[in-house]
C-alpha cells in the first residue's frame, strides 16, 4: 500500500495459479519481446517424437479407470471418423503439443476446446448464450494449445464435411486471425469493458460470420426446446401413487440398484453448499425422484455419469447431471511445457472454477460433489443447450463458423490471460495465422493416420469397440 498525494493505491491479493494481473511490466510491448524468443513461425512445427504412444495404447490408457463395461462405446465412437477420434484423444494431443513451442503466457485454457464443443445454453433469465460448453480438462497452460486443438478440429470438421484443402487450410487460418483480431481490440478495452466485450448479439458481426445466420437461428429454435421437460417426458414414466421415474434405454440411459441411486442423492447435500446461498431457496422447492445412469460424449464414455430427476409441487421436473471429474489429461504435460501443475483438493471444483473462469455467463446451478469418494461435478441437464455441427456446414458456412470460434476463444482467455501481451505477441500481420494453418493441416493429417490405426485394431481384434454406437 502506498500513500501518493493523498491518495491510497494496493494490489487486490494474488489469484492461486495466476500472476498479478495487469502485471506492473505487462505491456504489449513486453508480448511483441517474446516473438525473439519464440517467433510466430515456429508455432508451424509438428513433429512426432520417438516416444509417442501409438493411437490404440493411448485409447487404452486414457480408458484406465474407466467403467470397463462402457470402453467400447468408447473406443466406437472414436473409431467413427478422424474427427470423432480427436474429441476422445486430447491426452494424445497435449502430450504432442508439449513438444511444440510456447510463449509461456499462461491462461486458464478449456483443454479440449475442439469444434463441437462451442455452443448455445441458457442463462438464469431464459435467454440464449453462445460460448464454449465443456471445461472436463481445464487447467491454467499456454493459450496456444486451445487455439491449434481448435484449428486442426475445423481442419477434420471441413474435411469429413466434404471440403476441398484449400477451404479446410481456410478454416484453420481464419479460427487464428480472429482469435488474434479479438484479442487485440480486447487490448485496447479497460478491464471490465474488455471482461464483457463482445455481446452475443454483437458476436455475427464481429467476425464477420453472417453467412451462418440461418444455421444459428435454427440451433437456436431447437436448443429453446431442448429442456428438462422434454427430456423428463420422453424419459421417465409416471408411478402408481404419484411421481415419475426414469425409463431404460440401453445402453444410453439405465436405472441403477437402490443403493447406487441413494449414494448419488445424498452426494447433493454437499452440492448445495457450493452454490450461492441465493439458490438454496429454488432448488428446496424439489424433491428428489428418482436417479439413472446416462452414457455422454465422446471422450467421456466409460466415466460416471447419472442424471437425477427432481420435481417441483407441481410434478414439473428439473434434471440435473452428476458427472465424474477425473484428472485433467493436461496434467502429465503441463510440466514440459514449462508450467507448473497446482494440487487440486477436489476435481469438480476444478471444472467448475475453470468454466467460470473463462465463461461470460456460466449456468447458475453449477456445483460440485463427491460420491462415495469420487470427485463429480454437477450442473443441469439440458439447460436449453443447442449446437452446430461443424462437421455438416456447407464449405460457405466453414469460415464463419472458425472466426466465431475464434473469437470465442479469445473471449475466454482473455479473462485469464493479460490480453495486452497476447495481443502484442500475436500482433498485426498474419504470420501467426498462417503457423496455426500449417500446423494444423500436418496435425490433422498425423490425426487421421492415428484414426486409421485405431479403426484397425478395432477390425482385428486388438482393441474392443462397438463401431455404429
Amino acid at each position: 500500500m502506498s500513500e501518493t498525494g493523498g491518495a491510497v493505491t494496493t494490489r487486490i491479493p494474488k489469484v492461486d495459479g495466476f500472476a498479478e494481473w495487469p502485471a506492473e511490466d505487462s505491456s504489449k510491448k513486453d508480448g511483441k519481446d517474446l516473438r525473439a524468443r519464440v517467433p510466430r513461425s515456429a508455432h508451424a512445427s509438428f513433429y512426432a517424437d520417438g516416444d509417442r504412444p501409438d493411437a490404440v495404447t493411448a485409447v487404452e490408457e486414457s480408458s484406465r479407470g474407466r467403467l470397463a463395461e462402457l470402453t467400447p462405446i468408447r473406443v466406437g465412437r472414436m473409431a467413427a471418423t478422424p474427427f470423432a477420434f480427436l474429441r476422445g484423444s486430447a491426452g494424445l494431443m497435449a502430450y504432442d503439443l508439449a513438444r511444440t513451442p510456447v510463449t509461456g503466457i499462461g491462461a486458464q485454457i478449456c483443454g479440449d476446446a475442439h469444434a463441437a464443443n462451442f455452443g448455445l445454453y441458457g442463462d438464469a433469465r431464459g435467454g440464449l448464450v453462445i460460448d464454449l460448453n465443456d471445461f472436463d480438462e481445464t487447467a491454467h497452460g499456454p493459450w496456444e494449445w486451445d487455439l491449434k486443438r481448435l484449428a486442426t478440429s475445423l481442419v477434420l470438421a471441413a474435411r469429413e464435411a466434404g471440403a476441398d484443402e484449400d477451404t479446410c487450410r481456410k478454416a484453420a487460418h481464419f479460427a487464428a486471425g480472429s482469435y488474434r483480431r479479438t484479442m487485440r481490440l480486447l487490448a485496447k478495452l479497460p478491464a471490465l469493458d474488455a471482461w464483457n466485450a463482445i455481446a452475443d448479439e454483437e458476436l455475427v458481426s464481429h467476425a464477420d460470420a453472417h453467412d451462418l445466420l440461418g444455421t444459428l437461428e435454427r440451433v437456436s429454435e431447437k436448443a429453446r426446446g431442448n429442456t428438462s421437460g422434454r427430456f423428463a417426458a420422453k424419459s421417465t414414466e409416471e408411478v402408481e401413487g404419484g411421481g415419475r421415474r426414469f425409463v431404460d434405454a440401453s445402453p444410453v440411459l439405465r436405472r441403477v440398484p437402490d443403493a447406487e441411486a441413494a449414494a448419488v442423492a445424498l452426494s447433493l447435500e454437499e452440492y448445495l453448499g457450493t452454490l450461492s446461498e441465493d439458490r438454496l431457496p429454488l432448488l428446496a422447492r424439489y424433491a428428489v425422484h428418482d436417479v439413472a445412469f446416462r452414457v455422454v460424449g465422446t471422450g467421456s464414455v466409460g466415466t460416471r455419469s447419472y442424471v437425477v430427476l427432481l420435481l417441483d409441487h407441481r410434478e414439473e421436473p428439473l434434471v440435473l447431471q452428476v458427472k465424474e471429474a477425473r484428472t485433467s489429461v493436461l496434467v502429465p504435460h503441463l510440466e514440459t511445457a514449462g508450467f507448473a501443475v497446482p494440487e487440486v483438493a477436489h476435481e469438480g471444483r476444478r471444472v467448475v472454477i475453470g468454466q467460470k473462469r473463462m465463461q461470460v455467463v456460466s449456468d447458475n446451478l453449477l456445483g460440485w460433489t463427491s460420491v462415495e469418494g469420487r470427485p463429480f461435478q454437477v450442473r443441469q441437464f439440458r439447460n436449453r443447450k443447442g449446437s452446430v455441427d461443424p462437421a455438416a456446414l456447407a464449405a460457405d458456412q466453414v469460415d464463419d463458423y472458425a472466426r466465431m470460434t475464434g473469437a470465442l476463444l479469445a473471449r475466454a482467455h482473455a479473462h485469464s490471460a493479460d490480453p495486452r501481451l497476447v495481443a502484442g505477441y500475436c500482433g498485426k500481420s498474419e504470420e501467426l495465422d498462417e503457423a496455426v494453418a500449417s500446423f494444423s493441416m500436418a496435425y490433422a493429417d498425423r490425426t487421421e493416420a492415428d484414426h486409421a490405426e485405431l479403426v484397425a485394431a478395432v477390425r482385428a481384434g486388438r482393441i474392443a469397440g462397438e463401431l455404429g454406437v
